[in-house]
């Protein structure tokens, strides 16, 4: 063997595309779509609205407003908050149906079964939203169901506030964490739990010791997406959670619609961007440990 060829590498045959070639598409896709405008937005960040003009001078002065003012604070926190709580509410929701659909429904109604458990995700993501309006306001059906009960005598209202918002983002998050758990769960093999019970563990035990650290993986990456998809999402909170506690995709749109104040946006949404890539090392971490 030549020594160009150490160097370089084996030379395609006649006919066949240099490795480059397959790969080249894809990473001209990814600087593209991706890496550029993620270096649109760092360097707009660092730019200033001055005078309703854009003055393109290198400050960090966006950065250091933000973190003074405390509703962008606030918007923050409540997007933190609005996104704990939606995950952990949909893993509490969707590892039961999932585990239900992999071990208690017939093998052949399973297609079935999830084929129901998408259903929502054929419908508008606005619609959706919007529906929950009819079901949420305080003339809907929860607040005449509770009346009717005896139970309020005034109407309830838990749409246009951050209950509506959670509401909203669990209905559809729990089914795509219904499907990735379920993805792992039937990946898991009942000789496991056989084994287990072999052993001497109980249906409990099995399930604790054996079952739930096998499909842990299956949980943190639908946590994961839950956790991004949430935290970046505007159409929900403000359709259902109104203006009375902004999240941060709020503030930012208040910044580009109202305000026109594209740095203040650009460094908004970077933080944003942080927030979830601190997320996706923690996950990335907890998965890698996990393997070891």
């Amino acid at each position: 063997m030549s020594t160009d060829t150490l160097l370089t590498g084996p030379r395609p045959m006649h006919g066949q595309l240099h490795p480059w070639g397959y790969v080249g598409p894809a990473l001209a896709w990814t600087v593209a779509f991706f890496a550029v405008p993620i270096v649109i937005m760092l360097a707009y960040s660092t730019f200033q609205r001055t005078g309703g003009r854009i003055v393109k001078e290198v400050s960090f002065a966006n950065y250091e407003e933000f973190f003074q003012k405390s509703h962008h604070i606030q918007a923050l926190l409540n997007s933190i908050e609005v996104t704990l709580i939606t995950t952990v509410v949909s893993v509490l929701l969707a590892y039961p149906l999932a585990y239900i659909l992999a071990f208690r429904v017939p093998r052949q109604w399973q297609r079935l079964a999830i084929l129901m458990a998408i259903l929502p995700f054929w419908t508008s993501y606005i619609v959706r939203s919007y529906s929950w309006i009819l079901v949420l306001s305080g003339t809907g059906i929860v607040s005449g169901f509770l009346q009717w009960l005896g139970i309020t005598d005034e109407r309830l209202s838990l749409a246009y506030q951050q209950t509506g918002t959670i509401i909203g983002f669990v209905h559809f998050f729990t089914m795509l964490l219904t499907l990735t758990i379920f993805a792992n769960l039937v990946q898991v093999s009942p000789n496991y739990i056989r084994a287990a019970s072999d052993l001497g563990a109980s249906r409990v035990q099995a399930f604790i010791w054996v079952l739930l650290p096998l499909s842990l993986p299956g949980v943190m990456v639908g946590a994961f997406l839950t956790f991004v998809l949430a935290l970046g999402d505007y159409v929900t909170p403000q359709v259902l959670g109104g203006n009375k506690s902004l999240v941060l995709p709020q503030a930012i749109m208040i910044q580009i619609q109202r305000q026109a104040d594209f740095p203040m946006a650009a460094t908004m949404s970077f933080v944003l961007m942080v927030v979830v890539s601190a997320a996706m090392l923690l996950c990335g971490r907890w998965l890698k440990m996990d393997r070891v």
